[in-house]
């Protein structure tokens, strides 16, 4: 075993009296080996999760996570924290509640306080039809083992009397509620995924980019690095808006586009919202942080991109959707804002699957759902990689479901990735 040692309130105590001198850096900074037996490229939260279940849960040996900048400066670290399993749809419901049933047990399994809190997430709701959507979209849910409730408009304004109900285009007539949902702190998701499977011995190997991917009769044999040649039997690829990047090394074209996602904080508020929000009439989508900002997003930009910053048009459809529910936030100061590469499929959900190559394997295509994703697709990666199958959760995420027409397609936009 290597690592820092347990973490616990016992041993936080021993610290604060002598001084902090037992400390020990959270995970170790190797030098990469000449080889592997499995190499995951990409040290965000995917990649992080899958290299931590594939060595706790399937009992993988020789395994090293290739990042090309630092641990968890992607797309984990560039998000708005929100966890939910609220979805309709067969291929993906089972998938998000299984991920939510590892959010609710990840602090103890991994020794590490991500601050997960289940404060609840609210859909509102403006019309009849989009009540009836909801009413059928709740039902799912239950009917896959998650939690959901129908809100009428009373109910909702107990909770949040400030909202703008009687909008002439948008009144507010209620909501679909989970409260298992909330939010997670996105940094320490990477650092505790990151001290878990540096502590059951996989290398992680920052400053680390993959610049090729060698081939030989059909089969993957490693992958060239800015710090050399490393050999693998076995490379994942969990690398979010740079997926098509990456897998162009080896010459596959994807089904996913690159585009930027941005997401803003306000400046510190007294507490205001003590859950997760959703606006329906509009995308935007809204909590509130511990230090009191508000934490809030809506539409990608429309156009492909691998920038991680966007554009002001998107930056004004986002307040506006603000204003439109919550008139009063005008007031308020907007303290920064940032962007996230996102990975948008032709039908909004994601690929878990092996490729045409052997021994190399995808896992993207996550548009807005990458975080909450987190554990349930680093355990079904990892799944992937130790055992050549799926996972029953994951079955659907296959490359050949476009050629078959079994889209998954959540919102029913169609083969145009940038509406999803």
């Amino acid at each position: 075993m290597f690592g820092s040692g347990r973490y616990s309130g016992l041993r936080v105590i021993k610290e604060a009296l002598t001084g902090h001198k037992g400390w020990k850096p959270a995970w170790r900074d190797p030098e990469p080996q000449a080889a592997y037996d499995t190499i995951i490229i990409g040290g965000g939260g995917h990649g992080l999760a899958t290299a931590y279940y594939l060595a706790k849960e399937f009992k993988g040996s020789r395994i090293a996570v290739l990042e090309k900048g630092y641990l968890g400066g992607g797309n984990v670290g560039r998000n708005t924290t929100i966890i939910r399993s609220n979805y309709l749809l067969e291929g993906n419901e089972p998938f998000y509640e299984f991920s939510l049933k590892l959010w609710e047990g990840l602090e103890q399994d991994f020794n590490f306080n991500a601050m997960v809190s289940q404060r609840g997430i609210i859909n509102l709701y403006h019309t009849d039809a989009q009540r009836d959507a909801y009413t059928r979209r709740g039902n799912a849910m239950i009917l896959h083992g998650a939690d959901a409730e129908l809100l009428n408009r009373d109910q909702v304004r107990a909770m949040y009397p400030f909202l703008n109900f009687d909008n002439a285009r948008f009144p507010i007539k209620g909501a679909l509620m989970q409260r298992r949902g909330g939010t997670v702190r996105h940094d320490a998701v990477a650092w505790g995924y990151a001290r878990g499977a540096d502590a059951r011995g996989v290398d992680l190997i920052q400053n680390c980019e993959v610049t090729g991917i060698r081939t030989e009769q059909g089969r993957v044999t490693g992958v060239d690095t800015t710090r050399g040649f490393i050999g693998a039997r076995k490379v994942g690829v969990a690398v979010a808006g740079n997926s098509s990047r990456v897998m162009s090394h080896v010459g596959l074209r994807l089904p996913i586009e690159s585009h930027v996602l941005q997401a803003f904080v306000s400046e510190g508020l007294k507490p205001l919202i003590d859950g997760v929000m959703t606006y329906g009439a509009g995308h935007f989508y809204v909590s509130q942080s511990d230090k009191g900002g508000l934490v809030f997003g809506g539409d990608i930009d429309g156009y492909n991109s691998y920038a991680q910053r966007g554009n002001m048009p998107v930056v004004e459809d986002v307040a506006e959707g603000g204003m439109s529910l919550m008139p009063m936030i005008g007031r308020a100061r907007l303290l920064r804002s940032w962007g996230g590469i996102m990975d948008m499929s032709m039908d909004g959900s994601p690929i878990i699957d092996r490729t045409a190559v052997e021994g190399l394997y995808f896992n993207g295509g996550w548009c807005y759902g990458g975080f909450k994703a987190t554990p349930a697709s680093g355990w079904c990666f990892a799944h992937l990689l130790a055992t050549d199958r799926p996972h029953e959760t994951a079955a659907a995420y296959r490359f050949d479901r476009f050629r078959k027409g079994l889209m998954i397609d959540e919102k029913g936009q169609g083969a145009q990735p940038n509406l999803h």
